[in-house]
């Protein structure tokens, strides 16, 4: 009977497995025949190439140079982000944990929320929260 379980369960796991397999490639071979049989255009015309952003054409004819700023402001929310995520199901089950593992689970936090800040004060001296 326990067995069954087991079995049960590694089966759900294997058709998951299969599911996430199958489908990707499923989509790489299609695209991969379809590009044989010569379906997609392999000669678009200028509209087609024409460079489009936001509804608007754009006002230059090449590419403009992206601020770097906004990619780390970007950066910088995702990692502080990502901690609270991390963060909060430990700070809402901190009792539970707390009494099943004891001060191990407290100093493990204790480690990943310095490892951020010395990371946030590392960009903090650099200059990369500065806007001007």
């Amino acid at each position: 009977m326990l067995d069954d379980v087991y079995f049960q369960q590694y089966a759900l796991i294997a058709i998951f497995v299969l599911v996430a397999t199958v489908i990707p490639l499923g989509m790489l071979l299609g695209g991969w025949a379809l590009s044989i049989l010569k379906i997609r255009p392999y000669a678009p015309d200028s509209v087609k190439k024409a460079i489009y952003e936001c509804g608007f054409e754009t006002l230059t004819g090449r590419w403009s140079q992206f601020n770097f700023r906004f990619y780390a402001f970007a950066l910088i929310f995702v990692v502080f982000d990502v901690e609270v995520v991390f963060l909060f199901p430990w700070a809402a089950n901190f009792g539970i944990l707390s009494a099943q593992f004891g001060l191990f689970v407290l100093l493990e936090m204790v480690v990943f929320v310095a490892i951020l800040v010395v990371g946030w004060l590392y960009a903090w001296r650099k200059g990369a929260l500065e806007w001007s």
